[in-house]
Order: C-alpha cells, then sequence, then structure tokens
C-alpha cells in the first residue's frame, strides 16, 4: 500500500509550483498556440508540453503510472494497479485567451477508483484537494456540495468537449433534453473548474459526455470528498468519461 498522504502531500505541491509558474513566468511567446489537425477544436499551446514536463519529472520519482494529456500514458518502474492523471493545463483556451478559468489537475486513481484529487486553480491561486477518506477542502478550509433539492431552482455546468459532434441531430436532442430542466445552465471551459463549483456548492450539477478521464479525474476524487455523488462510466473514445456529478438530493436524476 503506498503512502498516499505523502504523495497528496506531494501532489499538491507539484500543483501549486506549477500554476504559480504558469500565472507569473509565462511570455507571450509561451501563449501562442495552434489547433489540432486530428480535432480542430482542440488547441494546443506551448504552456502544456513546458508545464508537462516539469509535473511528470516530479511524478516519476514515486515509481508509479502516469496518464497525461500531452504525453499519454507512461508506465511506472513496476506494474501497478495505482496511477497518476495529470492535466497540465485544464482550460487551455482560457488561459490563451485570457477568457475564463484554468487549472493545473493531478489526481491518484487506484484502477478505475479515485483515491485523491488536487486542482490549482489559476487566477484565484486556491488549491482544491480531497478524495472520499480525506474530505474536500480548499486551501485548509472545508468545502462541501450544495442542498439543492429540485432541477428547477438548480445550476448545472456542463460544455461540448473535443469530441461532441454537435452536426448529430440525436446527440444534439439529448443535450438539450438534458439542461433544459435546470434554472441556469454554464459553460464554463474547464471540467476541473466546472467540478469545483460542485464541490464546494456554487454549481448543483455538472455533466459531459465522451469528456477525457485528465479533465476529470480529480474533480470525481474532489466530488467524492465534498459529499457529492458521481456517476462515470467509459465513453467511447479512449480514455473518455460519460460522467454526472451532483449533490445527493440531485443524483436521483442522472
Amino acid at each position: 500500500m503506498p503512502d498516499i498522504k505523502k504523495l497528496l502531500e506531494l501532489s499538491k505541491t507539484i500543483a501549486t509550483n506549477a500554476g504559480q509558474r504558469l500565472l507569473n513566468d509565462f511570455s507571450c511567446e509561451q501563449k501562442k498556440y495552434v489547433h489540432s489537425d486530428e480535432l480542430p477544436k482542440e488547441v494546443k499551446a506551448l504552456a502544456d508540453t513546458i508545464l508537462e514536463k516539469d509535473i511528470i519529472k516530479s511524478l516519476n520519482n514515486t515509481g508509479f503510472p502516469i496518464l497525461s494529456e500531452e504525453a499519454g500514458y507512461i508506465p511506472g518502474k513496476a506494474e501497478s494497479k495505482y496511477w497518476f492523471i495529470v492535466d497540465p493545463l485544464d482550460g487551455t483556451f482560457n488561459f490563451v485567451k485570457g477568457l475564463g478559468p484554468c487549472a493545473v489537475s493531478i489526481a491518484f486513481w487506484e484502477g478505475q477508483n479515485p483515491i485523491f484529487g488536487v486542482i490549482y486553480d489559476i487566477y484565484s491561486q486556491d488549491l482544491y484537494w480531497g478524495g472520499g477518506e480525506f474530505g474536500a477542502y480548499c486551501n485548509e478550509n472545508t468545502i462541501s456540495v450544495s442542498y439543492t433539492s429540485n432541477k428547477e431552482n438548480a445550476s448545472i455546468c456542463t460544455g461540448f468537449p473535443v469530441r461532441f459532434n454537435i452536426d448529430d441531430d440525436n446527440e444534439m436532442k439529448n443535450f438539450w433534453s438534458l439542461i433544459s430542466p435546470y434554472a441556469k445552465v454554464r459553460m464554463l471551459g474547464s471540467a476541473a473548474i466546472s467540478l469545483i463549483n460542485v464541490a464546494k456548492g456554487s454549481a448543483d450539477v455538472y455533466t459531459e459526455q465522451n469528456i477525457m478521464i485528465w479533465d476529470v479525474a480529480a474533480g470525481i476524487a474532489i466530488i467524492e470528498g465534498s459529499g457529492g455523488s458521481i456517476h462515470y462510466e467509459n465513453g467511447s473514445h479512449e480514455y473518455s468519461l460519460n460522467v454526472y456529478a451532483s449533490n445527493k438530493p440531485l443524483f436521483k436524476y442522472h
């Protein structure tokens, strides 16, 4: 059994250092981006690559496998059911455009089950962390999900992942039927920050289809620690998930 508390503290330090570097040290040149040839809606920035190298270098010393958005799956020193899941910069488009929230995200899972997650909010400079065995925190303050009990008064955070086919009539029909019962709908451009908003009770529900696991792995763990409920299952793409996360009263609607 790994020393979970030690790994959590290490992850908190790594995420904080990466986030502060992103906020303080990155020039306009490093904010330049290109659109992916494979997925035209996805952007890639130099910042993603630079941060990922720093994070992976620090995590490699633990010996556990790492899955990261840019580098893919990196085997550990030995086979293990434990693994880190990293998104060096969730909300890249928001970051390069100055458009909205973005975050550094590090999670530690046992197989398909989250143990802990760490999310550093770049612009607020708050560190969110937690898991089912830890609770959930913003810095050192406890956070918890809301108590909203009906959709008519609830808010939902969602988005269109880059693999979402908006030209598919069935997909769009399902999407609108999903969000229309809620009082407010928000698309923040960062799945990690969307999940944090649910974890701290600012929003009531988060859901996305075919969202990549590195976008949500840390947030799923923190939701578990904050008293929320989550359903997630494999999506139709490798490393993608269909996710519904909410407070407990609203979970019956998923």
